[in-house]
């Protein structure tokens, strides 16, 4: 697309300079506790997320893949147990269950936030369930007051997958807390970043207990170092105010593009939440004319074409629905997860930091290639080009 690139530089960076974390990388240089198993930087951190998150047990973690893998063993998941999840979500979810030996039950998504449906989460129990995975996805949050009378009627868990939005508040509490236990990631693309790491955390002793039996193999087996502690603690300090900018720039861009055919935001705000955007969602309904190539298509290369002009712009997950029953039992057809598997495109949340006149750009940069898509003349570039892996970024 001729004329000025939204980003000529490219994406914003993440992480970005920050002065206050350099300040604590040198702290730890300069105390040592860099090279400590367990020191200050990590009991921190521990109490920041017991603050922030109002449990009493935390359990940092390599990752938030292994995050919740650690959650459905302290839930007492096992083998042959059925674990209930979204047929579009992180891949990592779905191996985590089959890593215990239990069986990923496969549900449809609410069509409007294009997170887990409730009613097919009812209609997915049976004798075998003992849990659930409940993943708050692009932006938009499942509805966990519901999920929890189920959950305690039914006589399930929940993991509740909070990875993509820390500090976000659901129905009035933490995101994370409406489950029996809740992760997080600190990915090297998340909200809050360490380049690897995660967090496991529940208000129940007994499944705590057990996330540690697990855990501890003479020493932590999936260990965040104290390095890793330390430069999250100022970034936690920042989360507020660094989510009402966020916050801000989607309902901006979102208003932008609501008269914008062929690119929708999925709906994130209702009013009892309070939402943090580690991808803003939108669904890409346009096909170039006179082509008729798949949908996923059309959205991919919609997607390289914003990605040179410097927008962080990708496609979603792929979802669970190509995989083989031997690996999963599904409920239904589930239309809206194909859906979203072949038209999700997602917003990188740095693009969100920046200023109202940047977002402007972007909107302004979306809105002309909608346009030369609707009338036939969108182009792919480098189909390579990406600016976060799919499928390899943690939720």
């Amino acid at each position: 697309m001729g004329g000025e690139r939204a980003f000529p530089e490219g994406p914003p960076a993440w992480p970005p300079p920050d002065e206050d974390v350099l300040a604590a990388l040198q702290k730890a240089y300069r105390d040592g506790s860099w090279g400590r198993y367990e020191g200050p930087n990590l009991e921190a951190l521990i109490t920041a997320l017991q603050e922030l998150l109002k449990v009493p047990h935390i359990l940092p973690c390599s990752s938030g893949t292994i995050a919740v893998e650690i959650a459905l063993r302290g839930l007492g998941v096992e083998p042959r147990d059925e674990v209930i999840l979204g047929a579009y979500d992180f891949p990592g979810n779905f191996r985590a269950i089959e890593a215990i030996g239990a069986t990923p039950v496969l549900i449809d998504l609410d069509p409007q936030t294009r997170c887990i449906d409730v009613d097919q989460a009812a209609a997915a129990c049976g004798p075998l369930t003992k849990a659930m995975i409940a993943t708050h996805l692009h932006g938009a949050v499942v509805d966990m007051r519901r999920l929890r009378e189920l959950a305690d009627d039914r006589k399930f868990r929940i993991v509740e997958d909070a990875c993509q939005c820390s500090g976000a508040v659901v129905q009035g509490m933490p995101a994370g807390t409406w489950g029996d236990a809740g992760v997080f990631s600190f990915g090297g693309s998340k909200l809050l970043t360490a380049g690897r790491g995660g967090a496991v955390f529940t208000a129940r002793a007994d499944v705590y207990q057990r996330m540690k039996i697990f855990n501890e193999r003479g020493n932590a087996a999936f260990p965040l170092s104290e390095l890793q502690a330390a430069v999250l603690m100022p970034q936690l300090e920042k989360l507020p105010a660094r989510g009402i900018a966020r916050r801000s720039a989607a309902r901006r861009l979102a208003a932008a593009l609501a008269e914008a055919p062929g690119l929708i935001p999925v709906p994130t705000e209702p009013s009892d939440c309070r939402p943090e955007f580690y991808k803003l969602g939108l669904m890409f309904d346009l096909r170039p004319q006179e082509s008729g190539e798949d949908i996923s298509l059309s959205r991919d290369a919609f997607g390289n074409a914003a990605r040179a002009e410097g927008i962080a712009l990708d496609p979603g997950f792929r979802g669970f629905l190509r995989r083989t029953r031997r690996r999963c039992r599904q409920i239904g057809d589930c239309p809206i997860a194909r859906c979203a598997a072949e038209r999700t495109l997602v917003l990188h949340h740095p693009i969100l930091m920046e200023s109202e006149d940047a977002i402007d750009r972007v909107a302004t940069t979306l809105r002309h290639l909608l346009t030369a898509f609707r009338d036939g003349a969108g182009t792919c570039s480098d189909p390579k080009t990406s600016s976060t892996p799919r499928d390899k970024a943690r939720p």
